[in-house]
């Protein structure tokens, strides 16, 4: 399994937005990064994300999960852009904020920190073990600790 965190304005389409989606999920479509669109072609079944709100609140908000593998983006008729389709599995219980992982020196390296722009990153196990330490998640049941 790999992991990744995805970056989504709330007011463009929110963590409940996406909950509200389902099993069925929802394609994570309109990036229009090589570098993202990449990640995203990368991406396998079962690999799961960070849903992250970036703009307003700057913080980790939950998990998804890929649930569809890499297609043609049906937002455009460019066939250079792709997305994946995810499916929320857990709220973050608390969550971590931008300034909190900038400040976290375990997590210096982090994409996040360290590629702020990137919509599609991937993450590091220990990075994805420490973020949900931090926000009181269990890594591996995704239950509140």
């Amino acid at each position: 399994m790999q992991y990744w965190l995805l970056k989504s304005e709330p007011d463009t389409w929110s963590w409940d937005q996406q909950v509200a989606k389902g099993e069925s999920g929802e394609m994570w479509s309109g990036v229009r990064n090589y570098t993202a669109r990449n990640h995203m072609r990368a991406m396998k079944l079962g690999d799961r994300a960070f849903f992250y709100h970036s703009n307003e609140g700057l913080a980790v908000v939950g998990v998804v999960e890929v649930c569809a593998l890499s297609a043609p983006d049906p937002t455009t008729d460019d066939v250079r852009w792709d997305c994946v389709t995810v499916k929320a599995l857990a709220p973050m219980p608390r969550p971590v904020t931008l300034k909190e992982v900038k400040a976290n020196p375990k997590l210096a390296e982090m994409s996040l920190v360290a590629s702020f722009r990137l919509s599609v990153q991937p993450v590091l196990l220990a990075e994805w073990k420490e973020v949900c330490r931090m926000g009181g998640m269990d890594w591996k049941t995704l239950k509140a600790v």
